[in-house]
């Protein structure tokens, strides 16, 4: 990737730490999602054929997640973020702290989007039940939805992303 600007520039590094994250954090997601799901919808653990399938499913294809997740990272870049580098005193360089911040707000914010039940059948839609449902588009339109809601920030093909107001 080309950079324009200056190289060190605390959002260049924070954006190279979560993009070293995406996979690792998207399983995270689906697995947990898996769980909230069979929580709140089969409390007693019965295996009929829709549990099975989302108890058995491996994750293999993370692609649909990642735009979600590539969006994700930069509201947090967006709204928690800024430019300026700081010290860091425990001895860890910058990448080592930015991946631990952002992979405890990712857990964070994925804990609290679980309670949602939109998103976990979203998040289901794209992942366990993708090869069925031709209509990922939706979900991931959902899912943007969904980040406007929680965030009030709208994602922009020109512009990126934009503060809005939401009533």
């Amino acid at each position: 990737m080309v950079r324009k600007f200056f190289q060190l520039d605390k959002n260049y590094l924070l954006e190279e730490a979560q993009l070293s994250l995406q996979n690792e954090l998207l399983i995270q997601l689906i697995n947990q999602v898996k769980s909230e799901f069979e929580q709140r919808n089969n409390p007693l653990g019965l295996l009929d054929g829709f549990s099975l399938k989302i108890k058995n499913h491996h994750c293999h294809n993370l692609k649909p997640l990642y735009g979600f997740y590539q969006n994700l990272a930069g509201v947090y870049r967006f709204k928690y973020s800024d430019n300026q580098l700081e010290f860091v005193w425990d001895g860890r360089d910058h990448q080592e702290k930015y991946k631990a911040e952002w992979a405890e707000t990712f857990k964070d914010w994925v804990s609290r989007f679980c309670q949602q039940e939109l998103f976990v059948q979203a998040v289901l839609d794209l992942t366990v039940f993708l090869p069925e449902n031709r209509q990922a588009d939706l979900a991931e339109n959902r899912m943007n939805n969904f980040m406007l809601r929680q965030f009030g920030v709208k994602i922009h093909k020109t512009k990126g992303l934009v503060a809005m107001k939401v009533a």
